[in-house]
């Protein structure tokens, strides 16, 4: 009985690994090849979100960074009633992009992706590929303009263009850290992106 139990436990763990279901964040979010390599089914899902949108894989992976620190079910901080009393949270953002549930439904509405969640890597990269798509038709902002686009992305598109992130600086200062991270993870992605690309057998007999 133990012997069983056991050979369920571990198959129960193989199929956890294999369908891509953990939640924890990478180990090493400051380097985005090791990133890569930890979640390789994360590499495989922002290219396909790059070649769909068009977006360099680096922009919305900082974004990402800043948002969530790459934390499946993140949400913002609490309300507190007179100090001390829970009251909801201060929006609804949620997952990996801290996307918000009105721009999310209108990113289900116009994508058909209906079965698409936030806490869900693929659909949660998928959809600010979609976002700076959005921004760049919208504003003329370039994709590859990380500073930019994180800007569109915490103020919305009227926002951005009324210039509402004029009056906090914080939010500058946010998206100037954006920007350089995102120079950092293109860098580094750079020297490791063929290696990412190699199928598993090249990997385990070159490394």
């Amino acid at each position: 009985m133990e012997k069983k139990l056991k050979i369920s436990l571990t198959a129960l763990c193989l199929l956890t690994l294999l369908s891509g279901c953990t939640t924890a964040p990478p180990q090493d979010p400051e380097n985005i090849c090791n990133i890569f390599e930890e979640r390789r089914d994360w590499w495989k899902d922002a290219k396909k979100m790059n070649k769909k949108w068009g977006s360099p894989i680096h922009v919305p992976m900082a974004m990402m960074y800043q948002e969530s620190s790459f934390r499946a079910r993140a949400q913002p901080p609490r309300r507190y009633l007179l100090g001390f009393i829970p009251w909801g949270r201060v929006s609804d953002a949620y997952g990996y992009a801290q996307a918000k549930t009105m721009t999310w439904d209108d990113y289900v509405r116009e994508t058909g992706n209906r079965r698409a969640r936030r806490d869900n890597f693929e659909d949660a990269i998928d959809f600010m590929g979609w976002f700076m798509d959005k921004t760049h038709s919208v504003n003329g902002v370039s994709k590859w303009d990380a500073y930019g686009q994180y800007l569109n992305y915490h103020e919305g598109w009227g926002g951005y263009r009324r210039g509402t992130y004029n009056q906090k600086q914080w939010l500058v200062q946010t998206s100037r850290r954006v920007d350089a991270r995102s120079t950092r993870y293109a860098e580094q992605l750079r020297g490791c992106e063929k290696r990412l690309n190699r199928g598993w057998l090249r990997r385990l007999l070159f490394g």
